[in-house]
């Protein structure tokens, strides 16, 4: 088993970070590069900054962010929200991201992800997918913040992602979103099992347990948490011991 990844999210608004639940409620949670430096100290394998305003205005702000975050970060860091075209992504990585997510875009214009992947590399280019269960228990891609359902089979879109080139994909559950009752094991083993790139799980984190859980039940590469790490309850570094004591080899 190759040591599995722990992923701290930051949330990014008008160079802020913020949290909210279902994507409401949202507060102010700090400075996202101090953040990133204590996530780093911390332990952390990766950071994921996320663009939720992502208007033109934000973009600028946001290269800001990663360009401040790389000087003092040296772990991989992967940014996302609003990402739409090669320029976007050539931008994001210039100011020192290593790997760039894309989500709505690669559903609008699949053709982006092949692009991405020819000009700078599979390993750059994550494709997010926010999925949602249906009533027959399958899982449907939605996109704009879960507002709208494409009607794909999130499988489907999973596997035809890693066929265009996309090197990761960072898969999130709308249903367990800020639930805190754990992953969507389902969910995640049926993507995990049907591509063979590396899977991100995503949204529902509350304890300790749903990591290794995450891990033990499904084929996922690494996990990711925003609200636990931010509100200090737990930290990378004590999660990477809970996962070592479960005999998971973490990095």
């Amino acid at each position: 088993m190759l040591a599995k990844r722990i992923i701290p999210c930051l949330d990014v608004r008008d160079g802020k970070v913020v949290k909210g639940v279902n994507f409401v409620g949202i507060k102010e949670v700090g400075d996202p590069v101090e953040l990133a430096m204590e996530y780093d100290r911390q332990g952390a394998d990766e950071i994921c900054f996320l663009d939720i305003t992502a208007t033109h205005e934000g973009r600028g702000t946001m290269v800001d962010v990663v360009r401040r975050t790389a000087q003092n970060v040296f772990v991989p860091l992967t940014v996302g929200g609003g990402i739409s075209s090669v320029d976007d992504i050539r931008n994001i990585l210039r100011a020192g991201a290593d790997k760039v997510s894309i989500n709505s875009a690669a559903v609008r214009n699949p053709k982006l992800i092949s692009e991405a992947a020819e000009i700078f590399g599979s390993q750059c280019v994550v494709v997010a997918i926010d999925a949602k269960r249906r009533e027959d228990g399958s899982f449907t891609v939605v996109i704009s913040g879960g507002r709208i359902d494409t009607g794909l089979d999130a499988v489907q879109w999973a596997k035809q992602v890693q066929q265009l080139g996309a090197g990761e994909i960072l898969l999130t559950s709308m249903d367990t979103d800020g639930v805190k009752n754990g992953f969507d094991l389902e969910l995640t083993n049926a993507v995990s099992q049907a591509v063979t790139i590396p899977v991100i799980a995503s949204g529902g984190c509350g304890c300790l347990e749903h990591f290794s859980q995450v891990f033990e039940k499904t084929g996922a590469d690494a996990a990711l948490a925003a609200s636990l790490f931010h509100f200090k309850e737990l930290t990378v570094s004590q999660v990477k011991e809970h996962l070592r004591e479960c005999g998971i080899p973490a990095r």
